[in-house]
């Protein structure tokens, strides 16, 4: 770990930052060269003592999960985020696999889209950031761990993640699921990641080994889904992707479908975020 550097580096990084790019409002009277150190404790959910530490070069090692945190914070390129990982005493985070970060050009994406739910998630599922208006409508989906990372996982073996999405649309959204793992499946062969993911799958759930044998496949693009909110109940949701051109990650952008949900999602926007159970709300289960 070389912590001077590492201070140097998150010291510059987030003063190039300007408020605006993050979503936050830079006032008249704001005197800050880039955000703020409790700006970046924020967006990087951790303490605004660990921030200062780090930039004073008086820090432990910062784990692989708080780097990908400052990371996203701080909107560093690739190159940028390897650099990151380096100065920490980490290896970066592989180009495929689960321990993939959300690419930076996607987090800015996030950020653009402002009122309107998005999520960028890997080829097979996981959720890798969400913006503030997806955490309003689905709660957050990025600190899940082992298989439970991958949506089609939860979708099959927790039926908490079902109940949030009308029984008559249960089958159709699970062989979407799995059509579009049998895609990535057939990208990724000999991944040893993907056929775990598979085997786990076939030994927990009779309904995966059902739609697994029947080798459908489909990549995830438009659809239109309904998903039962717990305090606004139900919203007619229309979702598009779009895929990176190396097919590893998607940008799910969810968007209303008529009047009704419009107004319910700004009612939404309105009373603000409150605690989800786990497994809530799931749009990615499409």
């Amino acid at each position: 770990m070389q912590r001077d550097q590492l201070a140097d580096f998150l010291r510059r990084r987030r003063q190039a930052m300007r408020p605006a790019d993050v979503g936050i409002a830079d006032g008249p009277r704001r005197r800050t060269s880039g955000l703020r150190r409790e700006e970046v404790a924020t967006l990087a959910g951790m303490s605004v003592d660990y921030v200062v530490r780090l930039e004073q070069g008086r820090s432990s090692q910062p784990s692989v999960q708080l780097l990908g945190a400052l990371a996203r914070a701080l909107r560093l390129s690739d190159d940028e985020r390897v650099h990151l990982f380096h100065l920490a005493g980490h290896q970066p985070p592989p180009a495929d696999g689960v321990a993939r970060l959300a690419r930076a050009g996607l987090i800015r994406m996030l950020d653009l889209l402002g009122d309107t739910p998005a999520l960028v998630l890997s080829d097979l599922g996981e959720v890798l950031a969400q913006n503030r208006a997806s955490l309003l409508l689905t709660g957050n989906h990025t600190g899940f761990s082992g298989d439970r990372r991958y949506v089609a996982y939860r979708w099959f073996t927790d039926p908490a993640v079902r109940a949030v999405t009308p029984p008559e649309e249960h089958e159709r959204h699970a062989r979407r699921l799995v059509a579009d793992l049998r895609a990535a499946a057939g990208r990724r062969t000999g991944d040893s990641t993907v056929a775990g993911l598979v085997d786990r799958l076939q030994a927990a759930s009779a309904d995966f080994r059902r739609l697994w044998a029947e080798h459908e496949v489909a990549v995830r693009r438009a659809d239109r889904k309904t998903l039962l909110h717990p305090r606004v109940g139900r919203l007619l949701m229309d979702c598009e992707t779009l895929v990176t051109p190396d097919q590893g990650q998607q940008l799910l952008v969810l968007t209303p479908a008529d009047a009704e949900t419009r107004e319910r999602l700004e009612l939404l926007r309105v009373i603000g975020v409150e605690e989800f159970p786990t497994g809530a709300t799931d749009p990615t289960t499409r």
